[in-house]
């Protein structure tokens, strides 16, 4: 059946499909421009479903309506009503979006037959004509709108069947093998890695994030990953101020007692709301660019400066950070305050300015996300606050590395260790385009 094309952009699409508590999808029904102006037709178009929107493309470019969670009503009467509590009325633009739930569900969608008018309370009526319709929207107590006095011709009128859309897409829009075989050569590539630049031996990428977003358990995962059990060193905990206040390295092995891999993992302070609630700003790029030494402590009333103890006046290459790593709660990312956002953004343009690659690693996903890492690339929501991460910190979504780091478990996952290989192996590989650079 050919339902027709919708008059909406992808971008006023998403701000509406967003206006719903769980995922949706849209099917156009009806299209005034294509079926006339009529409310029979509405109604035979709607075929008694359930769920539908309407939709006014004002010619001022905004795009107003409403929803029904019932069926359109049954024209047997000139007059008729509809009670519906999961009512609400909107407004959507390119920039901006704004719903109003229903106040008064008894009172939510009214039809006038003879007048061919839609009324959703008293703040949108659409009067249908000859060939077009009018929209007139006001303030009103059943939706408590808070519009302006608006009488607006339409450049046309839609409804679409507003339908369960579920998490998961058709395919994943991530490739990934979920082999034992293919976590086996991922971890020989790691053990194998050598940086592409002379006279480096290790690659330092620095852990950068708030307190609790999984920076030590990503250390900790890492190890046990390699060793296949897991490792619990005591440099984990979720206290307020968290528990590494120390600039300190870790070598990672690929078998216990052999020799470190190229690759070192470098935790912080982690980073506050404000310079004195963590990791300053001044002291996370004294980090970055190798003036902090081994073991420092971070006060947030004495940034590292020239004269403190260690400092590395001339730091050498092999003391500077290679990769810095955000590392992001995907359950928090709606509780970070603007100031700690602005503090990522600053690192990321104070990264990209010293030509050092950045990524993010996206943790507890198994929690925001599936449960079952097979879908974590075929998710809507995990995609939707992986896009989340990349524009609070300014990357593109290609630098966003969802991560699974062991916390309750005793034994190793294989996906868990696929996911966290790759996350290296997409450190190395940025640190690799980075020094051909």
């Amino acid at each position: 059946m050919d339902f027709g094309i919708s008059r909406m952009t992808l971008q006023e699409e998403k701000r509406l499909v967003k206006l719903f508590p769980s995922r949706v999808s849209l099917c156009l029904l009806y299209q005034g421009s294509r079926h006339g102006f009529k409310i029979r037709t509405m109604r035979e178009k709607t075929q008694s479903q359930e769920s539908l929107i309407f939709l006014t493309y004002l010619e001022s470019g905004t795009i107003m309506g409403g929803y029904l969670g019932r069926a359109f009503p049954d024209l047997n009467y000139v007059e008729c009503s509809v009670q519906d509590k999961k009512a609400f009325v909107f407004s959507v633009s390119q920039k901006s979006s704004i719903h109003f739930p229903v106040v008064d569900h008894r009172q939510a969608f009214n039809v006038k037959l003879y007048e061919e008018i839609l009324l959703f309370g008293e703040c949108l009526k659409m009067e249908m004509k000859d060939d077009s319709c009018l929209v007139k929207a006001d303030s009103d107590v059943v939706y408590n709108t808070n519009w302006p006095e608006i009488t607006e011709s339409c450049v046309d009128v839609e409804i679409h069947r507003v339908q369960d859309a579920g998490d998961l897409m058709l395919r994943p829009w991530r490739e990934m093998s979920w082999t034992e075989t293919y976590r086996e050569n991922l971890r020989k590539d790691l053990a194998s890695y050598k940086p592409d630049i002379a006279g480096l031996s290790q690659v330092r990428a620095l852990l950068l994030g708030p307190v609790g977003s999984g920076k030590s358990s990503f250390i900790n995962s890492i190890k046990s990953m390699l060793c296949r059990h897991v490792v619990n060193l005591p440099i984990t905990g979720s206290g307020p101020d968290g528990f590494t206040s120390k600039l300190k390295s870790y070598p990672i092995r690929a078998e216990k007692g052999g020799q470190p891999i190229a690759l070192t993992l470098c935790d912080v302070r982690g980073l506050g709301d404000t310079e004195e609630t963590g990791l300053s700003l001044h002291d996370a790029l004294a980090v970055i660019k190798g003036h902090a030494p081994e073991g420092y402590k971070f006060q947030s009333k004495a940034p590292l400066q020239p004269n403190s103890p260690g400092y590395r006046k001339d730091p050498a290459l092999q003391d500077k950070i290679h990769c810095v790593l955000f590392v992001l709660d995907a359950c928090r990312l709606h509780c970070y305050s603007k100031e700690l956002k602005d503090t990522l953004k600053k690192l990321r343009w104070k990264s990209s300015d010293l030509g050092i690659p950045q990524l993010i690693l996206l943790t507890h996903v198994e929690l925001a996300g599936p449960s079952d890492m097979h879908n974590i690339y075929a998710s809507h929501k995990l995609r939707e606050k992986m896009e989340e991460a990349a524009e609070m910190v300014g990357v593109p979504l290609f630098s966003v590395l969802p991560v699974k780091n062991y916390a309750s478990e005793l034994n190793v996952d294989c996906n868990s260790d696929i996911l966290l290989l790759s996350a290296v192996s997409q450190i190395l590989h940025a640190v690799n385009y980075a020094f051909e650079d």
